[in-house]
C-alpha cells in the first residue's frame, strides 16, 4: 500500500539521518547530554553509541517493521524533541520536530496495536484500511503537519534564526537579504500555512506543504550542512504526504459509496472490499 511505504520510508529515514550525526558526533547535542548530568566525555563516547541504535532501528523498519520498535521510535523521538526547550532553546523546537515522533504514531495506527506481548514483536501484516482507521491516521497527521509548520515559521517570527547562509546557497547577498528582508513575512506565512492545514487539509494545500519543505530543507545540503540534515528530517516530507494520500483516499471511498450500482470491473479503494455484481445489481434495484 502507498501509505504504509510514505510512512514507513519517512521513520526510516529520520532515524537514520539521526543516527548519523551520533556516528559523526555532533557538538550540538552535548546541552542535551548535560540535562541528565552526563560530562562531555563521556558525551562524545555515548553518540556513536546512540546513532548506532537509531540506525539499526531505521534499517530494521526498512526491512521489515515491527510494532514495538515503531512504538519505540515514537517515544524516543518525543523525547529528544523534548530535550530542546529543556535544555533552553525554546518551546518552538519542540513543535518543529513534530514529525520525528507524529510520523511514527501515524505508522503504528496504520499497522494497528499487538493483539499479546508476543505480537507487539512479531511481523503481522497491518490490517484492512478502514474509514475509520483512516480518520485517525489523518487526525494525527493533520496535527503534526500544522505542528511543523508553525514550529518552523515560529524560528522566524519568534527567534529571529539567521537564514542568511540559506539565503546564500541561492544567490542571495546578505546584503540582498537585509535590503529586502523576506523576515517575519516568510515565518508568517508558514504559520498561516500551518492553520490552515489544521482547518482545511485540502490536497492541494498539502502538496504545496510537501514541495516547500523539501525546497527548504534542501538548502542546507547546498548550504554545506551534511546530507543527514535533510535525510533527518523525512517526517517533514511524509507527513503532508501521507495526509494528501489519505485524503484522496476518503474521497475515492466515498465516491464508491454514493455509487453502490459500480460493479467489480470498476477498481474499489485500497483497503475496501469490492463490490460483486450481485450486490451491485440490488442495490441498483432498491434504487428504482
Amino acid at each position: 500500500m502507498t501509505l504504509h511505504w510514505i510512512l514507513r520510508v519517512a521513520v526510516a529515514a529520520c532515524f537514520i539521518g539521526h543516527g548519523a550525526f551520533g556516528i559523526i558526533t555532533k557538538a550540538a547535542w552535548l546541552p542535551y547530554f548535560a540535562i541528565f548530568g552526563i560530562p562531555e566525555a563521556w558525551a562524545w563516547k555515548i553518540m556513536p553509541v546512540v546513532g548506532a541504535v537509531d540506525i539499526s532501528v531505521g534499517v530494521l523498519t526498512l526491512i521489515q517493521p515491527v510494532r514495538a520498535v515503531i512504538l519505540y521510535m515514537a517515544f524516543w523521538g518525543f523525547q529528544t524533541a523534548c530535550l530542546r526547550p529543556l535544555a533552553g532553546q525554546g518551546m518552538w523546537e519542540l513543535l518543529e520536530r513534530a514529525g520525528n515522533y507524529g510520523v511514527p504514531l501515524a505508522f503504528l495506527c496504520l499497522l494497528g496495536a499487538g493483539r499479546s506481548l508476543a505480537d507487539w514483536f512479531s511481523a503481522r501484516p497491518a490490517p484492512v484500511l478502514t474509514a475509520a482507521r483512516a480518520s485517525a491516521i489523518g487526525w494525527i497527521l493533520r496535527v503534526t503537519t500544522a505542528l511543523l509548520l508553525i514550529g518552523h515559521g515560529a524560528f522566524d517570527v519568534v527567534m529571529h534564526k539567521d537564514w542568511t547562509g540559506y539565503a546564500a546557497a541561492i544567490g542571495i547577498s546578505p546584503g540582498t537579504l537585509a535590503a529586502h528582508p523576506l523576515t517575519p513575512l516568510a515565518g508568517w506565512f508558514e504559520c498561516g500555512l500551518g492553520l490552515l492545514v489544521l482547518a482545511w487539509p485540502a490536497r492541494g494545500v498539502l502538496l504545496v506543504v510537501v514541495a516547500l519543505k523539501l525546497g527548504t530543507e534542501a538548502l542546507r545540503p547546498l548550504a554545506g550542512e551534511p546530507i543527514w540534515e535533510f535525510i533527518e528530517r523525512g517526517g517533514s516530507y511524509g507527513a503532508p504526504l501521507a495526509l494528501a494520500w489519505i485524503q484522496g483516499w476518503r474521497r475515492t471511498a466515498a465516491s464508491a459509496q454514493s455509487r453502490p450500482w459500480v460493479l467489480r470491473s470498476e477498481p474499489a479503494p485500497s483497503g475496501s472490499q469490492p463490490i460483486s455484481a450481485s450486490r451491485a445489481l440490488a442495490a441498483r434495484r432498491s434504487r428504482v
